[in-house]
């Protein structure tokens, strides 16, 4: 049985719920990605966050997570349910690998929320998923989500040259990746 196979689970963690999504949650991603302090550093995130924006994409998370090509976490508090970021992996089936990517809303950073978020995808990629490695990427500006990386046991592969256009402008970006064998050396410590 593949991991797909099973509804998406939720995890815990010592502060968070990692949960799938749903349209409810909508109009939460918008006002917290919509801020253009979130989209200044992602790719992915428009700005402004269009209107139904987050309910349609949520939309696509069922579809995309049973074909295997996408998990998507909404963090949230256990107290409140409400969501304060999202994590997920873009599944390269035919690589075992996958790409991280990440946001979390203005008002939760500096908290240690991602590092604990990135840290439970990254096991449920290795130890659930079966992937051989995880990369992920940011812009060198931003530091703070590299950290998040390290944490997570993510090492530095490289610094890509203008490799991202946003706004007129076109930045650096770093690779950072961990290895099943890392991820296993690591949960022996």
């Amino acid at each position: 049985m593949a991991w797909n196979d099973e509804p998406q689970p939720v995890l815990t963690t010592a502060r968070l719920r990692l949960r799938p999504m749903a349209p409810a949650d909508g109009p939460r991603v918008e006002a917290l990605a919509g801020d253009r302090a979130i989209a200044d550093t992602t790719a992915g995130v428009p700005h402004p966050y269009p209107e139904g924006g987050g309910a349609a994409w949520i939309s696509t998370h069922p579809s995309r997570w049973r074909s295997g090509f996408e998990i998507v976490f909404g963090l949230a508090l256990p107290a409140t349910d409400e969501i304060i970021g999202v994590i997920g992996l873009v599944v390269h089936q035919a690589d075992d690998a996958a790409e991280l990517g990440y946001w979390l809303g203005l008002p939760y950073w500096n908290r240690g929320y991602m590092s604990e978020a990135a840290a439970a995808v990254i096991d449920f990629a290795f130890g659930v998923v079966g992937l051989n490695r995880v990369w992920a990427l940011h812009l060198t500006r931003n530091p703070a989500s590299g950290r998040v990386m390290e944490k997570a046991g993510m090492r530095l592969a490289g610094i890509e040259r203008q490799v991202m256009g946003r706004w007129g402008v076109y930045e650096d970006q770093a690779r950072r990746t961990i290895l099943r064998s890392e991820w296993e050396e690591l949960r022996r410590r």
